[in-house]
């Protein structure tokens, strides 16, 4: 099929933009792009689909975030939070203890459809279900397929719920990859999911590594996320955290290291060194009070740094955004921001993709894959090639998005999801809330 008769922003620096452009789509994966009577004349027999002036542009990607806390949304919290620990302990650990298998897949299958619904079509996903970990990422890789979404999942190993649990979580992680890093399919990756550097002994993380040998794909792991992770780390091993998991081999391509809040300029050199993908959150660093990451520094010394949201929203618009401003206000220099928010989004969330997806994600480009969406967007100013950047940083927004096509399939078509019934899914995550809040 052809989609087409609408300004077209590739992210391909071949070629850019396309005024009023058309993407032909083969099976899953694109063919070509160019001008719309071109590509139509070329192929005048293919159905072609008129957007009507929509912009047409990749599917975005969502580099890290947490589907297990969909429930929260809306929910108080009585007992004080008032620092990161506090955060952890008295909300986020306490909702992922009360999930069943049922909740897994029912906050999976919501997150995901909102990632759709504001034009995200692949999302790095971090788990965690204490009470309910054997089978829980296959629950949400059926949800995934279901939907129709690209992801990567992991499940979140850690010391903090017992031994038998640690040892759950471990195997759930091995099983999975070995499961789904295959060649038979590219919808579904797995990486080993590590919580953090202050949750975990060093026998654990050793155990880890040990498990994951042989296995394709790599750690997805927060690090150095709230102040006090590095002093921790220091205290009990003598090093800090980007050195004490290069120590035991957890770095390298395939492994994603989350947030970077308080890491040294020397471990951002271990990031680069080892060719170690970084991902910024800022929305969750600014409302966890912990700091802002040093993102320009990460970006200036070569650091594949891309962006996610950590679950405090689906609009990666929203999340480029505040990154520009984030770091300007850091620096306290309104030069610096703008062209980071864009290398993370759309430079770097596709080269993160390419390390464990086989085609070109995050970018339309004949040989990439077949996953873009439409905007509602009618720009006030001239949209033109040198002007995107400045159109998505300051004038799109996730709820603009009008169609999303995932891997040459429909899976949103004018706001309306084509895969499932949404309505039916939304009422059951309304039935299920009450017990989650009822034992917070």
């Amino acid at each position: 099929m052809i989609i087409g008769n609408g300004p077209v922003i590739t992210n391909d620096p071949a070629n850019p933009f396309v005024d009023c452009g058309a993407v032909r789509v083969d099976g899953t994966v694109v063919t070509a792009v160019g001008p719309l009577e071109a590509v139509r004349a070329a192929h005048p027999h293919e159905d072609f689909h008129d957007v009507a002036g929509r912009v047409i542009m990749p599917g975005l990607i969502n580099a890290h975030t947490h589907a297990y806390s969909h429930y929260a949304r809306g929910m108080g919290v009585s007992n004080p939070t008032r620092d990161f620990v506090e955060i952890l302990e008295n909300l986020w650990w306490r909702l992922d203890r009360l999930l069943t298998l049922e909740d897994v897949e029912i906050n999976t299958t919501t997150t995901f459809i909102e990632c759709i619904r504001n034009g995200v079509t692949t999302v790095f996903d971090h788990h965690s279900s204490p009470h309910a970990v054997a089978g829980s990422l296959q629950r949400q890789a059926e949800a995934a397929r279901r939907l129709g979404i690209r992801a990567s999942l992991c499940y979140e190993t850690s010391d903090r719920d017992g031994e038998a649990v640690f040892r759950q979580a471990l195997a759930e992680n091995v099983e999975f990859m070995k499961a789904m890093n295959t060649a038979d399919q590219d919808m579904v990756k797995g990486l080993f999911g590590v919580h953090a550097s202050f949750t975990m002994s060093q026998a654990s993380l050793e155990a880890c590594v040990e498990a994951a040998q042989g296995i394709r794909g790599g750690f997805h792991v927060h690090t150095a996320e709230g102040p006090g992770d590095e002093p921790d780390s220091v205290a009990k091993y003598g090093t800090r955290i980007l050195e004490r998991f290069h120590d035991l081999g957890m770095l390298g391509p395939e492994s994603i290291a989350v947030h970077c809040v308080h890491a040294t300029d020397e471990e951002l050199d271990i990031l680069k060194e080892t060719d170690t993908t970084m991902v910024h959150n800022p929305h969750s660093n600014m409302g966890n009070a912990v700091g802002a990451a040093p993102v320009v520094e990460a970006l200036g010394k070569g650091i594949r740094c891309g962006l996610g949201t950590d679950a405090y929203t689906a609009d990666m618009f929203a999340s480029a955004s505040v990154a520009k401003i984030l770091q300007s206000h850091r620096l306290a220099d309104p030069t610096v921001g703008f062209g980071q928010a864009l290398e993370m989004l759309l430079g770097n969330n596709p080269k993160i993709a390419a390390k464990h997806f086989a085609r070109p994600l995050g970018v339309l480009t004949p040989g990439g894959y077949a996953d873009l969406i439409t905007l509602n967007y009618d720009p006030i100013t001239p949209l033109t090639a040198g002007s995107t950047g400045g159109h998505i940083l300051f004038g799109m927004s996730g709820s603009m998005v009008n169609d999303a096509l995932v891997n040459g399939s429909w899976v949103m078509r004018d706001r309306a999801i084509t895969t499932l019934d949404e309505a039916e899914v939304h009422a059951r995550s309304r039935a299920a809330a009450p017990r989650i809040w009822a034992q917070m």
